[in-house]
């Protein structure tokens, strides 16, 4: 019976979705990546980001992680957040690269995350985030 209460999904998208709480108050819905296939695949063919959603990248442990945007038709911003989810490094506004694979430059990976959100490009700066803050989830 406990699963019948709350909320309901309201699509299977929303199943995997995460309240990201920013510095201002602000709420992100961001679709959690947990899985290897998931990890690898992101936000690869999408058209549009909603500027209140994302896309959160979990990773085990912390660790040096480099994305690209290899087959991603929208820019993004990039987040990478420490396993205490403290913003260590932010990439804006990365370009759309749609091949080849060999001319797709990578991001980040300067510092250790844990985590990785991806928002529309601009919003980090909109939301005027900044490394040495702390996002919730």
């Amino acid at each position: 019976m406990a699963g019948c209460s709350g909320d309901a999904p309201r699509s299977a998208a929303d199943l995997n979705v995460t309240a990201v709480t920013l510095p201002g108050g602000e709420t992100i819905r961001a679709q959690m990546m947990t899985h290897p296939d998931d990890l690898m695949r992101g936000m690869k063919f999408r058209d549009s980001l909603p500027e209140d959603q994302g896309m959160l990248f979990v990773h085990a442990r912390e660790d040096f992680y480099r994305f690209w945007m290899y087959e991603v038709t929208i820019p993004l911003d990039m987040i990478w957040l420490d396993r205490n989810r403290k913003i260590v490094q932010i990439v804006h506004e990365c370009p759309p690269c749609p091949g080849p694979e060999s001319a797709c430059p990578t991001y980040g990976g300067a510092f250790k995350a844990q985590y990785i959100l991806e928002l529309a490009g601009g919003v980090a700066k909109k939301r005027n985030l900044k490394p040495g803050m702390t996002l919730q989830f």
